[in-house]
């Protein structure tokens, strides 16, 4: 009896490993796939870039960024891209869904991914460097009708008005050279690519298509592997051949951290951020002792720096905890009603 139910324990042991290993096995052949919706800034670069680590450690297939973005940051859209030229596994980036848009930033995004993907009823491009004060300056005046005779690229350089100013320019030049660097990287289109920093021009789907800025295009995400399959992409590692027909999608939620963050980087808030800190120091100054004003300036002037990408997330982050150990022992020692306890 004793030797019976023994083996029947192991044999019930080698059906449970060997289902295990199957389900191990079936479980590798993942995508995943990460949203980025709205204004690119430094939340998003972290989010993105700790997806792809997480996919590349769980030996994922391949991942999916599905976007819909105005545009961003400079600094947080190169993080990206230099992530993805990394990547040790293919980044697929699919404008999606219909109605959506790679603007600006999220052109760049676009053409360096291994595979650019768009829905239909989607458009890309605007890629001009803007300040953060608004649009550069340009001088009035349209392109002459010889120019229709030039190639696309002499084309993209005169037809756009020059900008007024040096620093305009190298900002100009520096942007349209990068474009060009990602479009020879994956093979697009880099005359049109640098028309649309030169000249903010735009397009649908269709002419993306037409003229080789994107792939394919894919009404959902179901045609979307359907035509993945057998397609080749480059790697750091070599090329690679993607197998997609038995992928399952897995969606990389943003954890509570990125929310916070990407709330307090989108650029409307941004900006209050930056004006209640600026004039509630200046405030503070003014009339020492009024402590509110200064408090809640200091707080919102440092989220506003990390919000522009000035401070990094760690240094702001100590920053503010420093911030609030000064602001709990000032407590201590000035009457402030509970303010600089509650700032702390």
């Amino acid at each position: 009896m004793y030797r019976r139910s023994l083996a029947l324990l192991l044999s019930l042991t080698l059906l449970l490993a060997g289902w295990t290993a199957v389900t191990a096995e079936t479980g590798q052949r993942k995508a995943y796939l990460v949203e980025i919706n709205g204004p690119i800034g430094p939340a998003t670069a972290d989010y993105f870039t700790r997806s792809l680590d997480k996919a590349e450690t769980q030996g994922a297939a391949l991942l999916i960024i599905r976007m819909d973005t105005p545009g961003g940051l400079d600094t947080a859209m190169r993080d990206i891209v230099k992530r993805i030229i990394a990547a040790q596994i293919p980044v697929i980036t699919y404008v999606a869904p219909g109605g959506s848009r790679a603007a600006s930033a999220g052109t760049y995004i676009l053409y360096a991914s291994h595979l650019a993907v768009m829905a239909p009823a989607t458009n890309l491009g605007a890629a001009t460097p803007v300040n953060l004060g608004g649009m550069p300056k340009q001088p009035q005046g349209d392109a002459p009708d010889e120019q229709q005779d030039q190639p696309p690229d002499q084309r993209a350089r005169e037809k756009a008005p020059m900008p007024t100013d040096a620093k305009e320019r190298k900002v100009v030049n520096d942007a349209a050279a990068y474009i060009r660097s990602l479009a020879k990287l994956r093979g697009r289109n880099a005359a049109w690519g640098e028309e649309a920093v030169r000249d903010g021009a735009s397009l649908s789907a269709a002419e993306a298509l037409e003229l080789g800025v994107i792939d394919f295009i894919a009404a959902d995400l179901d045609r979307l592997l359907q035509q993945l399959h057998g397609r080749q992409v480059q790697l750091p590692l070599g090329p690679q051949t993607l197998t997609s027909d038995d992928l399952a999608i897995e969606v990389i939620e943003p954890d509570w951290q990125s929310q916070l963050l990407s709330i307090i980087s989108k650029p409307t808030l941004a900006y209050i951020l930056m004006l209640v800190g600026i004039y509630g120091l200046i405030y503070e100054f003014a009339n020492p002792g009024s402590v509110v004003p200064g408090t809640a300036g200091a707080i919102c002037l440092l989220l506003a720096l990390y919000a522009f990408q000035v401070l990094p997330v760690n240094y702001a982050g100590m920053a503010l905890i420093l911030l609030g150990l000064a602001l709990m022992v000032g407590e201590a020692f000035v009457p402030s009603f509970g303010t600089l306890g509650i700032g702390g």
